[in-house]
């Protein structure tokens, strides 16, 4: 009776520790997901989607100005994609976030101008990290947007993301997430690794995303 006893105990214990562990696996720490132009009096939100935590960018940036996107993409965009920071004054306004040197972090940046300002023009601006430039942000002809990846690791604790001008649009963002990556994630000798494509190798109907991909 007493060894039945010990092996129900044993299996509860192994039953808590199991749940212990996913519920860890689906913990938010180091997660940095900034809703671009979202006011202050509406932050933070769980994103109804993915439960993910949003805050306001506010605190990261004392530059650019905000604004929503036309009122006819309000039912088609995520609520992370409705607000949006552009910026009308100079020619580099820069992100100042903090991180932790050495890690390896995801980085994205995503941008929908969704008629904002009533011109139908759509953006053309560059994105650099820091001194480097990552890549030519070209919205034309995007309606919901796009978003754009890259694997970055930190050589100091501040990370410096900026929207530079090249031209006569003003450059804007709508979204900036950040997610640490253990350092076997992806191996490379030096410099960030761009994305190239992304395959769905599901065979399911729907996606699979955090947290349920986990």
């Amino acid at each position: 009776m007493k060894v039945r006893d010990n092996m129900k105990c044993h299996l509860l214990l192994a039953i808590i520790g199991t749940f212990a562990v996913i519920v860890g696996a689906q913990t938010q720490e180091g997660f940095i997901s900034l809703d671009c132009g979202l006011p202050d009096d509406e932050s933070p939100y769980n994103d109804a989607f993915n439960g993910l935590t949003f805050t306001s960018d506010s605190r990261f940036i004392q530059t650019g100005k905000s604004s929503r996107v036309h009122k006819d993409l309000n039912k088609i965009l995520g609520k992370q994609y409705l607000t949006l920071r552009y910026f009308p004054e100079g020619k580099r306004n820069c992100y100042s976030i903090d991180v932790k040197s050495g890690t390896n972090y995801l980085i994205a940046v995503s941008s929908v101008y969704g008629n904002y300002d009533g011109l139908n023009l759509d953006p053309n601006f560059d994105i650099y990290i820091g001194p480097n430039k990552w890549l030519n942000m070209d919205l034309e002809g995007r309606q919901n947007g796009t978003k754009e990846e890259i694997l970055h690791k930190a050589r100091s604790n501040s990370l410096d993301i900026c929207l530079v001008k090249t031209g006569t649009t003003l450059p804007l963002v709508s979204a900036i997430e950040i997610r640490p990556l253990r350092d076997n994630t992806y191996v490379a000798q030096s410099g960030s690794l761009k994305l190239s494509f992304r395959g769905y190798l599901n065979n399911s109907d729907g996606f699979i995303r955090y947290v349920n991909s986990i």
